[in-house]
C-alpha cells in the first residue's frame, strides 16, 4: 500500500496554488482580451487571436526557452526586475507563474470568446436602450449570459495548470517546496525508477483530471438552464 510522503503533498499544494493563482490572473486580464476579439472587426483581431492561440501548438519547451530568455539577467524582463530590485524570476514561484500565465492563456480566452460570440449583439442593444451604459451592461447583461463559459474557461485553465510540465521545468526548474510541482515530482520518480510512488502520484491526478472534467459536464446543463 503506497502511502504519499510529505514531499508529495508539498507538490501537490504547490499546484493546487499555482493553478489558482493563474486562474486568477487570467479571468481578470483575459475577460477584456476575449470581450475585445468577440466585439471588434479590427485588422488587428486576427493577430491577437493567432498569437493567444500560440501555445496551443507551440512546443512548451519552445515557449519555455523563450521565456527563461526574457526572464533572464540579459532579458528585457530580467533587467526591469534587476532594477526595480526583484532579482531573477527563473526558478521561483512567480517567475513559474507568469510562464504558466502565457502558457494557459488560450484556455482562458477561447471559451470565454465563443461564449461572448453566442450571445449576439442583441441583447447589449437592447440595454443600451434602457440607458445601461457599456459597463452596466457586461456585468449585468453580458456576464450572467457567458456564465456557462466562465465556468468552463477556469475549470481549463486550473485543469491545465495542474498538468503541465515542459514550461515549468524550463522555468521553475525542479526547487523541492519552491517550484517542484506535481508533474515534476512525478518526472522525479520516473528517473529514480521509483515506479510505486510513481504509479501513486499519477493515479491521484487522473483521478482528480476525472473529476473536474465529470464536474465540469454536470454543470454545464444546469448553468445553461439557469441563465
Amino acid at each position: 500500500m503506497w502511502t504519499p510522503e510529505p514531499e508529495v503533498w508539498q507538490a501537490i499544494w504547490l499546484t493546487v496554488q499555482l493553478s489558482a493563482i493563474v486562474t486568477l490572473i487570467l479571468l481578470i486580464a483575459g475577460t477584456p482580451i476575449a470581450w475585445w476579439l468577440s466585439r471588434t472587426n479590427s485588422a488587428w483581431k486576427a493577430p491577437i487571436a493567432a498569437v493567444v492561440a500560440l501555445p496551443l501548438v507551440l512546443p512548451p519547451t519552445v515557449l519555455g526557452f523563450y521565456l527563461l530568455i526574457a526572464m533572464g539577467p540579459e532579458g528585457p524582463v530580467g533587467r526591469i526586475t534587476h532594477s526595480l530590485g526583484l532579482g531573477q524570476l527563473p526558478f521561483t514561484f512567480p517567475g513559474l507563474v507568469i510562464a504558466s500565465v502565457f502558457y494557459s492563456l488560450p484556455f482562458m480566452v477561447q471559451p470565454l470568446q465563443n461564449a461572448f460570440e453566442a450571445m449576439g449583439r442583441r441583447p447589449l442593444e437592447v440595454a443600451a436602450t434602457l440607458r445601461a451604459s457599456p459597463l452596466d451592461a457586461f456585468f449585468t447583461v453580458a456576464v450572467p449570459m457567458a456564465l456557462p463559459g466562465f465556468l468552463t474557461a477556469c475549470v481549463m485553465t486550473f485543469a491545465h495548470t495542474v498538468g503541465e510540465f515542459g514550461v515549468v521545468l524550463m522555468i521553475g526548474g525542479n526547487l523541492a517546496g519552491e517550484t517542484r510541482v506535481a508533474s515534476v515530482q512525478i518526472y522525479d520518480y520516473v528517473e529514480a525508477m521509483q515506479y510505486p510512488e510513481a504509479h501513486g502520484l499519477a493515479a491521484i491526478m487522473v483521478a482528480f483530471s476525472f473529476i473536474v472534467l465529470l464536474l465540469l459536464q454536470i454543470w454545464r446543463p444546469v448553468t445553461r438552464k439557469g441563465v
